[in-house]
């Protein structure tokens, strides 16, 4: 569907949205992309929403889209307006305090803390992964509660919003390091650690890598994982422990295989069809 989304771009439209029309049934298809995995896998029907200023024909970009992508017949469309509202509290409402444990809570700014004398990491969605509502985070941030870190070194490779790294900083670990491939998520997590007032260092991939940590956590992805797994065996001392998510369940036994030469696996946990795994460094 690359081609109806460049169409309708050509065309004026602001933005273009393509999802499974039959999502929700038993018709669904389901699609998982990773770097470095092929995919040609497709939808069995679309359905593709543009957004256009009230200034452009929207029935004509569609109708001149679909043309210029070869449809025979023109699709089935409905035209609609979007009213304009505060977009900002719009998206505000869409993000609400996450309580990951009895003590340990996710708060956006503009919400008050449900628990004041819990641990609450301050946190606002933005432009890095990891607001606390993905399967794969809350994973990561249960296995940090349900242990003891003081005194523990910490290394969050693939940081993000700096999240798991603010938490485990937080929780009483320390020193912590964050590390990330992309600049924007390591400005984010400074910025993150700065307002909730914890010491953590975060840094580009590129730079050189930290000592050895007590403690490696890892929420990115089953292929980079895969390949990644010579580097964080590096990074985790001696019967250390490492923590991994971003697996979908059917790519957890694959995961787990890899890292087995370095660490001992254990059981994994599961939430919503995503996968944590942990591990400890053998000697």
């Amino acid at each position: 569907m690359p081609a109806i989304s460049d169409a309708l771009i050509d065309e004026g439209a602001h933005s273009v949205d393509v999802t499974d029309a039959q999502a929700g049934t038993q018709q669904e298809t389901p699609i998982f992309g990773e770097p470095g995995e092929e995919n040609d896998a497709v939808f069995g029907l679309n359905r593709v929403v543009a957004l256009f200023s009230s200034e452009r024909d929207a029935r004509a970009g569609f109708e001149n889209a679909a043309r210029a992508t070869g449809f025979s017949c023109l699709p089935e469309m409905r035209i609609a307006e979007v009213q304009e509202q505060d977009w900002v509290r719009h998206t505000q409402s869409q993000f609400d305090p996450i309580q990951i444990s009895d003590r340990l809570w996710i708060v956006p700014s503009w919400h008050v803390a449900p628990d004041p004398a819990a641990i609450n990491v301050v946190l606002d969605p933005g432009l890095a992964f990891g607001t606390g509502s993905h399967p794969t985070t809350r994973l990561c941030l249960a296995w940090l509660e349900g242990h003891s870190l003081a005194g523990q070194s910490v290394i969050d490779y693939g940081c993000g919003s700096g999240i798991l790294a603010i938490a485990a900083a937080k929780l009483g670990a320390g020193p912590v390091t964050g590390i990330d491939i992309d600049e924007q998520a390591v400005q984010s997590s400074r910025y993150n650690a700065q307002r909730n007032n914890v010491s953590a260092e975060f840094y580009d991939a590129g730079s050189s890598l930290p000592e050895p940590a007590d403690i490696v956590i890892a929420n990115i992805l089953a292929n980079p994982l895969k390949v990644l797994a010579p580097l964080l065996a590096e990074l985790t001392r001696s019967h250390g422990s490492l923590v991994l998510s971003g697996i979908l369940a059917p790519q957890a036994i694959e995961v787990s295989d890899v890292y087995q030469h370095w660490f001992d696996m254990q059981a994994p946990a599961e939430q919503d069809g995503w996968v944590r795994l942990s591990g400890v460094r053998k000697a």
